[in-house]
């Protein structure tokens, strides 16, 4: 029976989740939050040592997505995004096809490389930009624009540092990195290809065959395919310069690739991969100023800090929630059918995940199943899959809602910024067809991979 502080536990939770879909004026996200966690904790939802709980679990996963964010502004600084955009136009070499492809291939690096929120906010502006330069009508820049951010967000399920919310379930089930990418890479790659398919057949029609690119500086369109076709750059502003200093452009991109890499070499050593986060993100400042001369006021000033204050906030409501009573709900309704096999753990924690996704948000819901999945007295490499179908489920089942993940949300709100027209109505009728289907397909290959590697004995090394 619920009691007063229950009602109101509830209540703070569900208001919360309102306004960080609604964010009436580009309210920051943080803000609803931070006064629901302080009205959480106001209530006695949670304690001063539940606080200090929280700060060990979630502040390694935040520093570590701000460091990764702070190293792509740096990145940014050079051109490489826009750099990149633009090649991707001239390697399609005239095919609306293929250039649809490279486009699905920037967005999926660029969160393996980075996070999914970094990539949405990075790469929707500048394709918008490079497909302004291409003679396409706004029904046939879609395709485009959607694929690329329905890819960028499932991308942060194959590895898990690509994501806050999987960061931060990652030390709640106690699973390495290196783990995680044995046993959920090929799986969600799977996933990510069926859906990138199944987008491409969606707007196969829309797709232009062939595309041209107009040449500004002389106000007409100049087809692809032909010899001398070096237009100026036109993703540069004209104060920008054109040239790009290639050596530090290579050793920015070896500074990225160097701390991705230690994230798994040193996590199964017990080193925080924090630390190599942070120090990657000061080597790249420092060599920025020592080459450049650039401070670090545009880090200062485009770096997202209030992701700290956001995740933090967002773990004392879930926390508040389980205090209540609210995870134990979940725990007695699934523990039973979880426990009876790997399929059912799987599917069952997959769908489930999807679905509270869907109604509520992926970070709140992947935090209530993750803590759920903790409290079930799972053998441990059921628990371990079974997160790993949670993860499915907020990164590939979140997306057929555009409240399902707050990537989403962003990128819907940076068309509307473009004014780029795209009701709920058109992203449901799309992601009603692909997201279902890549789901189930994920989670087959998830049940598939898992139990091949555990016959073979894989994890033991």
């Amino acid at each position: 029976m619920l009691n007063t502080e229950t009602t109101l536990t509830l209540t703070i939770f569900l208001c919360t989740v309102l306004f960080l879909i609604w964010r009436p004026r580009g309210l920051n996200e943080s803000i609803p939050t931070s006064i629901g966690a302080l009205g959480i904790f106001l209530i006695g939802a949670v304690s001063i040592s539940d606080v200090y709980k929280i700060l060990g679990i979630v502040t390694g996963a935040s520093i570590t997505i701000i460091s990764t964010i702070i190293m792509s502004i740096v990145l940014e600084s050079v051109g490489f995004f826009r750099w990149s955009a633009y090649n991707v136009v001239i390697k399609a070499k005239g095919s609306g096809r293929l250039l649809f492809w490279y486009i699905m291939a920037l967005c999926f690096f660029m969160t393996m490389f980075f996070n999914n929120d970094g990539s949405i906010l990075i790469t929707t502006p500048i394709i918008i930009e490079a497909l302004a330069l291409l003679n396409l009508k706004t029904h046939q820049k879609i395709p485009y624009l959607m694929g690329g951010a329905l890819v960028a967000t499932a991308a942060s399920a194959p590895i898990g540092v690509s994501n806050l919310a999987n960061l931060i379930a990652l030390k709640i089930v106690g699973l390495d990195l290196v783990t995680y990418a044995k046993i959920m890479f090929t799986p969600s790659m799977l996933g990510i290809l069926c859906l990138s398919s199944l987008i491409y057949f969606y707007y196969q029609k829309d797709i232009p065959e062939h595309i041209s690119i107009r040449a500004r500086s002389k106000g007409h369109s100049k087809k692809f395919g032909q010899a001398n076709l070096i237009p100026p750059h036109p993703l540069l502003n004209k104060n920008q310069a054109i040239a790009v200093d290639w050596s530090m452009f290579k050793f920015y991109i070896a500074i990225i690739v160097v701390v991705r890499s230690s994230f798994f070499a040193l996590s199964g050593a017990g080193i925080p991969i924090e630390w190599m986060a942070i120090l990657g993100a000061i080597i790249m400042i420092v060599a920025r100023w020592w080459r450049q001369g650039t401070g670090i006021q545009d880090v200062i000033q485009k770096t997202p800090w209030h992701i700290l204050i956001f995740a933090f906030s967002m773990y004392v409501i879930i926390y508040g929630l389980r205090n209540m009573g609210f995870t134990d709900i979940l725990v007695n309704l699934l523990r039973e059918p979880v426990a009876s096999d790997h399929y059912s753990a799987i599917f069952i924690m997959g769908i489930a995940l999807t679905v509270m996704s869907n109604i509520f948000n992926n970070l709140p819901a992947v935090m209530l199943g993750t803590i759920s999945l903790t409290e079930m007295g799972l053998e441990p490499y059921t628990m371990q899959i079974a997160y790993l179908a949670n993860i499915i489920g907020s990164d590939i089942g979140s997306l057929i809602m555009p409240m399902g993940t707050l990537a989403t949300l962003i990128w819907m709100f940076i068309l509307k910024k473009h004014k780029i027209p795209i009701t709920w109505r058109q992203y449901l009728s799309v992601t009603l067809v692909v997201i279902p289907i890549s789901l189930l397909v994920s989670l087959l290959s998830l049940y598939l991979w898992s139990e091949l590697i555990s016959y073979t004995g894989q994890l033991a090394g």
